[in-house]
């Protein structure tokens, strides 16, 4: 069963709701799953702990990952991930206000599918959230799972 579920992992309230708020304007009516650090990101996608009882058969079409987490970084979250052979080919999008080259790189290294700098201005961040969107939830066509 196909889900179009957008897992969201952010730990700043402001930038959460900034996405939530850019998502909506640009009407991306998809459900969203917000969760705010990399435990709580695994636990969702292992389907554990609090999650423990999500159908381990359904997962997001998208995940929005910040690097910079509390608990597990966004990074480590990418790479247990790409471990799971079930998840190896989710989209994947860092979605991350750093600027650091080594982020890029790692990023990329673990299987990120893009990364993406928050851009400080909402009109910019705005237009990006609408292009990640369009991108990754119309055009792309996802491989069979």
């Amino acid at each position: 069963m196909e889900n179009h579920t957008i897992l969201l992992v952010e730990d700043n309230p402001e930038d959460e709701a900034l996405t939530l708020r850019a998502l909506k304007k640009n009407k991306i009516r998809n459900e969203i799953v917000v969760v705010r650090d990399g435990a709580e990101a695994l636990d969702f996608l292992f389907c554990r702990n609090s999650f423990a009882d999500r159908d381990p058969d359904t997962l997001p079409a998208l995940i929005l990952l910040d690097i910079k987490l509390p608990k597990i970084d966004g990074l480590e979250v990418l790479r247990r991930v790409r471990a799971e052979q079930r998840m190896q080919r989710l989209p994947i999008v860092l979605l991350s206000s750093s600027n650091e080259k080594q982020d890029v790189i790692e990023g990329y290294k673990h299987g990120a599918n893009s990364y993406v700098r928050k851009p400080i201005d909402f009109t910019q961040f705005t237009e990006a959230i609408q292009q990640l969107g369009f991108y990754w939830l119309a055009l792309n066509e996802a491989p069979p799972r």
